[in-house]
């Protein structure tokens, strides 16, 4: 595994020294001060440029475990929401346009989709087995998903991408990223499952028992964070962690969504020590994967709006603050000046 350098550290204590100087009480603005310190460092130069070129992209594939009932919503769902999204219907396009952002989406893993472009499924690997059973990849699946998240990312970066999102599209994608946080962090079913789409409270109890048996499936395999993906995760949460370790280290910031991206982010953080430094959480959904999430991270979200749509949309609606705590970094004067 390859540690990451963390963001400019001197780039960082420059951008605080300009705050501290400017017309206002120190410290007066609040965490914009460090986020727009954390966005210079990031960037390597002070102040930091305006965020003009923030891309989201969303990724999309079907899993085997919401036939066991752990989802509220049919799998047809996700082929319909990647029409969706290409349309520019859906919740993501719709806070995406608010703030300048683009999206784009990639079938990973859905079943049956049909009629849309080539460059859609491009990247497809194949839907994830049912996690409770078996493995949800085979290790040629989980390599090509890494490679592929990579390749979209180093795509991004080349056309001039600043920050990335990554977005999650799956009926049933609640229950691996559940699964992936509790094999991470040592936890029980019981401690990450949350409603998700909507479960009732017998839905919920099942939903728990069920990460419970594909925890003890799994074992002592999931020490390995290669291992781990493979057998609790799915092609779309596997690309979703290569596109987050492309970002980091081709010196691109990331900002992490709710739980399926807080998940991934804790893979990330483990293939590529140091990754957590080029990240910042841009909500807290509300299942509970997601706060142990990003607490085992060290993530404090800039929002926290009771949502739960996913699609990277909590993520998007952050791009507001983190453009306004660059606009105060760089416009207020400095009291020297006044």
């Amino acid at each position: 595994m390859n540690t990451i350098a963390p963001p400019d550290q001197t780039v960082h204590a420059a951008a605080h020294a300009l705050s501290d100087a400017q017309a206002k009480p120190v410290g007066a603005l609040g965490r914009l001060e460090e986020l727009a310190a954390w966005v210079a460092a990031c960037q390597g130069e002070c102040p930091p440029r305006p965020l003009t070129d923030v891309r989201v992209v969303v990724f999309a594939g079907d899993h085997d475990v919401a036939a066991a009932g752990v989802s509220a919503y049919p799998a047809e769902v996700t082929p319909a929401m990647v029409h969706g999204i290409l349309a520019g219907r859906a919740g993501v396009n719709a806070l995406a346009r608010s703030v300048g952002a683009t999206v784009s989406v990639y079938d990973l893993g859905v079943r049956s989709l049909q009629g849309v472009p080539d460059a859609v499924r491009r990247f497809h690997v194949g839907p994830a087995r049912a996690i409770h059973v078996e493995d949800a990849l085979t290790p040629d699946e989980l390599e090509r998903a890494l490679a592929a998240g990579d390749t979209i990312a180093a795509e991004a970066v080349e056309a001039g991408a600043q920050l990335l999102i990554a977005g999650d599209l799956g009926i049933g994608n609640t229950t691996p990223a559940a699964a992936l946080v509790a094999a991470s962090l040592d936890l029980r079913g019981a401690d990450v499952a949350g409603r998700g789409t909507g479960l009732d409270d017998e839905s919920l109890a099942r939903k728990a028992a069920l990460l419970d048996e594909a925890l003890s499936r799994v074992g002592d395999r999931a020490i390995d964070p290669r291992q781990r993906l493979a057998a609790l995760g799915s092609a779309d949460i596997a690309a979703a962690v290569g596109f987050m370790t492309g970002a980091v280290r081709r010196g691109v910031p990331l900002v992490v969504d709710g739980l399926i991206a807080s998940a991934e982010a804790v893979l990330a953080d483990e293939l590529v020590p140091g990754a957590r430094y080029w990240m910042v959480a841009g909500h807290r959904s509300t299942e509970p994967g997601c706060a142990l999430a990003q607490m085992h991270l060290g993530l404090e979200p800039i929002l926290d709006l009771g949502m739960r749509l996913g699609e990277g949309s909590g993520a998007v609606l952050s791009v507001g603050v983190l453009n306004a705590a660059i606009a105060a970094l760089r416009e207020v004067a400095l009291l020297s000046e006044i």
